[in-house]
């Protein structure tokens, strides 16, 4: 199917206007009736034209790994491999989670040249995706016609956790400046509770450090020197469920707490720990721990889909599951946000696993909840609405503490601040050697 271009319409629209003074000017038909016939005559052959399909090659330039609710770009080159200029828009095919920038493009091409589109696209959820090809409209060669194409061009992409996010986390690591994101200091060397070494005695050493025996075959102080213990296991257990559906800032809690596993993977596995992942009540998944160099690039590869669902959480199932799948003793963090109806449940489940591991506990709240808290009272909805969410956070703290008793790490949390509660928690815990 063709259109006729603007320019088209407006030359018709003149030659009409051309035929109407003929009503005042009587010798002006004959220029009229050559005009039109004129006009006929080229755009029958120029229709005739725009029928052929444009000889344009197509290739697009897209990672194959993009981070979700984040800005990334996309790149289509074009290449005009006809014997005369075209003009062309362009608008490329993307799945209807992308948000979409600096589409369609539109530009003049010379013979044997090519150009470079770019344009950027927001994935506003984790999965696989595919780029199936482009639109171009192209214009005939007289600009009176416009046809549209579509041209192939299949390209495949993931779109992992907001690994750029992980990225700054891993920066601040790197150069020690954990603490700016309220990470308290890694403990220095020597001072965890695995031995490490013998070194010579320092000033500030610990009597209870130094190695007598050592000492007495070198006849110079040597001291003992330790570090958190290695070769542990870490298992996030993911809560799925349609209570993690929760968006706060365009981002759902579930897609913010991947980010706060990524982060505590890599923190572990620098540690000399290995990491795994169990989900449940949406996508469900088992990654056992695993202790290698790629291990948190591993743990991405293998959660970048999981999805959660519309479901309750069967928080007595999981429990199941893990008891059988995981028979070494390893810290378990259980990630969820729980209601009153679940915190029986959920007791049941850290008492079974505390019998084997050691349990650490992130319920997320939402954000709301606070804001409402510091919120002035103006009337009886106000007042009802904070007496309700005063009993909500009761449960809560009953709920916390019953945990506690239990020997349980219990965090009440928001999203916001995960990332730094369970990094705290696990090197707390590697401090005092619990595990």
């Amino acid at each position: 199917m063709i259109y006729p271009t603007t320019l088209h319409i407006a030359l018709w629209v003149l030659l009409s206007m051309i035929g109407l003074l003929d009503f005042f000017l009587p010798g002006i038909a004959p220029v009229w009736q050559i005009s039109v016939a004129v006009l006929v005559g080229v755009s029958l052959l120029d229709g005739l034209l725009s029928l052929r399909r444009p000889p344009l090659k197509l290739q697009r330039t897209v990672h194959h790994s993009l981070p979700v609710t984040a800005w990334s770009k996309v790149k289509l080159k074009i290449a005009n491999e006809a014997r005369y200029p075209l003009s062309l828009r362009i608008h490329d095919h993307c799945h209807p989670d992308f948000r979409v920038q600096d589409q369609p493009n539109s530009f003049s091409l010379a013979k044997g040249h090519s150009a470079t589109v770019v344009y950027q696209v927001f994935p506003s959820k984790r999965g696989h995706y595919t780029f199936p090809g482009a639109d171009i409209l192209v214009h005939s060669p007289l600009r009176l016609w416009q046809k549209k194409w579509y041209f192939p061009c299949a390209n495949e992409t993931k779109v992992f956790p907001n690994f750029r996010e992980i990225s700054h986390y891993v920066l601040l690591a790197t150069h020690h400046h954990l603490s700016m994101m309220g990470i308290r200091k890694l403990t220095k060397r020597g001072e965890g509770k695995e031995f490490h070494q013998l070194r010579e005695y320092r000033k500030g050493d610990e009597l209870q450090k130094i190695d007598w025996k050592a000492t007495s075959r070198y006849r110079r102080l040597i001291s003992k020197e330790y570090q958190d213990e290695r070769d542990q296991q870490i298992v996030f257990v993911l809560d799925c469920g349609r209570r993690m559906r929760h968006m706060e800032n365009g981002k759902s809690q579930l897609d913010q707490t991947l980010n706060s596993i990524l982060l505590l993977a890599y923190v572990a596995v620098r540690q000399g720990d290995g990491v795994g992942l169990y989900s449940f009540g949406g996508t469900e998944k088992w990654l056992p721990p695993r202790k290698q160099e790629d291990s948190v690039r591993s743990l991405m590869l293998g959660m970048y889909d999981i999805e959660s669902s519309t479901n309750a959480s069967d928080y007595l199932r999981a429990t199941q599951d893990l008891l059988k799948l995981q028979n070494r003793r390893s810290l378990m963090v259980i990630i969820t946000n729980s209601r009153a109806e679940d915190h029986e449940d959920l007791l049941i489940m850290t008492r079974q696993l505390r019998r084997k591991h050691l349990v650490v506990i992130a319920n997320l709240r939402e954000n709301i909840l606070d804001e409402t808290l510091s919120a002035p009272i103006n009337g009886f909805t106000e007042a009802a609405r904070y007496q309700a969410l005063q009993d909500y956070l009761t449960k809560r703290q009953k709920l916390h503490r019953q945990l506690q008793h239990l020997g349980i790490y219990a965090l009440d949390v928001t999203a916001q601040q995960l990332p730094a509660a369970i990094v705290n928690t696990y090197l707390e815990i590697k401090n005092t050697g619990k595990l």
